[in-house]
């Protein structure tokens, strides 16, 4: 078997100033990769552009924005050099000057609309002028003015405000950047309803974006609430109980609850969209329930019988721990009360201990003589017990585990027995 020959598709897509994109025919088939900065054809010279697209993934952009592969695509030149990077950047430089001196031109003929930006041809020979106006504008004196003071080929184009919201670009309430300007081409109507069915609240500043319409991305979940809305019932006029008219005041699409205000209480009460659709039925019917919750009054009783039963339950559960921690208190009084009575005290003393095993060295740490503490000789040391006690102090040292204290001040010392 051999390899599998690829068709290549010949098309590539160009990216050029303010999300801009056309489609051009790479004839000499050059080695493009995404971002190359590329020389193209245009009506009037060349222009200069930078990969965004290849492959068959344009041949699918194509079909979706529904161009024709045909002889009206222009052809891609060359990679861009050095050479004609810097002719195009000093045609970019001529941009914001342009734009603040046809501002003024504008003000001073009268005309009513918005210029929004300028991009010109790489090739110095041209300049295309977007702007956005509410009403037809006549701006054939506009165009003897600006191809006379700027020496070049002047083109107007009228742009919506989402596309003018797209070319300047900024960073949405969502923290990310706008979808216009990055991938957002086919901008659909928008309509206060997908706010309703979405349980928006109404309000302008939070719905619209920064072109200020509403909000492209209300149309991107719409469907799913549309779906989800069908499985809720319809209320036309409110639910007729015998506490008094409920009206609906809130809808959770997907928990399925809506939540009810009985004669216009500030208390809401929620029920499920199923519950809802029984008591229509039964308000067909002519029939009217006790309260949203029960259809009648002796309803009522069983549901408190089963609360009461719930509550007996979880006093038994709680009862048993109660009577153990009552049962550790009473070991904790007997063990405090014999602390703290003397005689129990000393019929404890007088009891025999138990005699400590040899080979199990005691944990309780043995405190320092207080003549040896102080730094002065035990008085006992005198006395014939001398070396038995000397005898003992070397023991206790051995298994003295911390150093002994220093003296606090060393001129304050016990009188020695002269």
């Amino acid at each position: 078997m051999g390899i599998p020959q690829v068709d290549n598709f010949d098309i590539v897509e160009i990216k050029f100033k303010g999300g801009r994109k056309g489609y051009y025919r790479n004839i000499d088939y050059l080695e493009l990769n995404t971002g190359d900065p590329v020389v193209v054809a245009s009506s009037t010279g060349h222009h200069i552009g930078y990969v965004s697209l290849q492959g068959e993934l344009v041949r699918l952009q194509m079909q979706k924005r529904k161009i024709r592969d045909d002889d009206d695509i222009l052809k891609v030149y060359r990679i861009a050099g050095e050479k004609d990077l810097e002719k195009w950047q000093n045609a970019k430089n001529r941009e914001i000057p342009t734009l603040y001196r046809t501002r003024q031109i504008i003000l001073e003929l009268g005309l009513k609309m918005k210029l929004s930006d300028i991009e010109y041809q790489a090739d110095n020979s041209k300049a295309t002028f977007y702007y956005s106006a509410d009403e037809r504008v006549d701006f054939r004196e506009l165009i003897k003015v600006l191809a006379g003071e700027f020496r070049i080929r002047v083109e107007m184009k009228q742009i919506s405000l989402r596309q003018e919201a797209g070319r300047l670009g900024g960073v949405g309430v969502c923290g990310r950047e706008l979808c216009c300007s990055t991938w957002l081409v086919d901008f659909k109507n928008v309509s206060t309803s997908a706010a309703r069915y979405q349980n928006l609240s109404l309000n302008p500043s939070k719905l619209s974006g920064q072109c200020g319409r509403l909000k492209c991305c209300l149309n991107y979940e719409l469907d799913t609430y549309l779906e989800a809305i069908k499985d809720i019932p319809k209320l036309e006029k409110p639910l007729q109980t015998e506490q008094g008219p409920a009206r609906l005041q809130k809808t959770d699409i997907f928990r399925r609850l809506m939540w009810f205000s009985v004669n216009n209480e500030s208390d809401w009460q929620s029920i499920s969209c199923d519950r809802v659709a029984e008591i229509q039925e039964l308000n067909a019917k002519g029939e009217t329930v006790f309260n949203l919750q029960v259809d009648n009054a002796d309803d009522i009783e069983d549901l408190a019988a089963k609360s009461n039963l719930e509550l007996v339950e979880l006093d038994k559960k709680f009862a048993k721990k109660k009577k153990g921690n009552r049962n550790q208190r009473k070991s904790r009084n007997k063990r405090n009360q014999g602390r703290n009575n003397p005689e129990q005290k000393a019929q404890n003393s007088n009891q025999p201990k138990a005699e400590a095993k040899p080979n199990q060295p005691s944990n309780k740490k043995r405190r320092k003589p207080r003549g040896q503490r102080s730094g002065n000789q035990n008085p006992q040391a005198k006395s014939g017990n001398a070396p038995e006690q000397s005898k003992s102090n070397e023991g206790n040292q051995k298994k003295r585990k911390f150093p002994p204290r220093k003296n606090r001040d060393s001129n304050n010392k016990h009188p020695k027995n002269e």
